[in-house]
C-alpha cells in the first residue's frame, strides 16, 4: 500500500483531499498538527506529503525541514497566504511545490502526479549513473550531496537536482521552460521566475567556494547552461 500524508488542522480540507487521494489509488493518512504529521511520516513512509503551513504545535515549514533532513519524498506546502517571500521560503527549505488556498482538489492531485513523475525520472537517472565529477566538484544523487574541493555545500533537494541536470549536460543551453519541465514536471503550475529564483540562490551558495573551472552561465533571453572552461 502506498500512502500520502495529508496534514492540515481543517477537517473539511483533510476529508476532501482524503477522498481524492483514494480515487488516485493511494491510502491517505491524516494529521491535524505538526507533531502528529512528523510522527505519521516516520511511521508510514508516505510517497508524498501535503503539508499545511499554519498548523498547531509545529508549523509546516518546521515539519518540512525535519522531513527533508532525512528524506527526499515529495512535499507540497499548502497555505492560505500567497506572498512571494513565503513561497520562496518554502522552496528554499526543500518543498517541491506550493499551493495557495482556496484550491481545486483536482489541481492538488495533478501536482502530486507531477512530482511523483519527476521522482521516477530522477530514479531512472540514478540507474544510469549516480555520480558526476567535474573539476573540483562531485555530485552524488544517491546521497543528494554536492562537494567542492571536498567540502559539502548545503543545498536543497531541488538545488541538487538543478545542478545535476545542468552539469550532466555541460555547455547545453536549457530554457526556463526546459528546466521547469525537467525539474518540476510537465503539469507544474508555476512560471519561469521560479527557475530564476532557484538559480540565483544556487549560485549564491556555490560562489562561497572557489570553483574556477566551471560556472552556471546566463544566456540572456534564453535560459542557463553549465559551462566548463577549456
Amino acid at each position: 500500500m502506498q500512502y500520502i500524508l495529508i496534514a492540515d488542522d481543517n477537517h473539511d480540507i483533510t476529508d476532501v483531499l482524503s477522498n481524492y487521494t483514494k480515487k488516485e489509488g493511494y491510502e491517505p493518512i491524516v494529521a491535524f498538527d505538526g507533531e502528529e504529521a512528523y510522527r505519521l511520516f516516520e511511521n508510514y513512509n508516505p510517497v508524498a506529503v501535503l503539508l499545511d503551513v499554519m498548523m498547531p504545535k509545529e508549523d509546516g515549514y518546521e515539519v518540512c525541514r525535519k522531513i527533508r533532513s532525512k528524506s527526499n519524498v515529495p512535499v507540497i506546502l499548502i497555505t492560505a497566504r500567497g506572498e512571494d517571500f513565503e513561497r520562496i521560503m518554502g522552496l528554499d527549505i526543500g518543498a517541491d511545490d506550493y499551493i495557495v488556498k482556496p484550491f481545486s482538489p483536482s489541481e492538488v492531485m495533478a501536482r502530486v502526479r507531477a512530482v511523483l513523475r519527476r521522482m521516477t525520472r530522477t530514479e531512472k537517472d540514478l540507474k544510469s549513473g549516480n555520480t558526476i565529477a567535474v573539476s573540483n566538484m562531485i555530485i552524488n544523487l544517491d546521497e543528494y550531496t554536492l562537494h567542492i574541493d571536498g567540502k559539502k555545500v548545503a543545498l536543497t533537494k531541488k538545488e541538487i537536482e538543478t545542478m545535476w541536470t545542468l552539469a550532466k549536460n555541460p555547455n547545453k543551453v536549457f530554457t526556463r521552460d526546459n528546466l521547469l519541465d525537467s525539474l518540476w514536471g510537465f503539469d507544474y503550475f508555476g512560471d519561469s521566475r521560479t527557475v530564476d529564483s532557484h538559480i540565483k540562490r544556487l549560485r549564491a551558495k556555490l560562489d562561497k567556494i572557489e570553483h574556477g573551472k566551471w560556472d552556471i552561465k546566463t544566456i540572456w533571453g534564453v535560459g542557463y547552461k553549465f559551462e566548463i572552461e577549456e
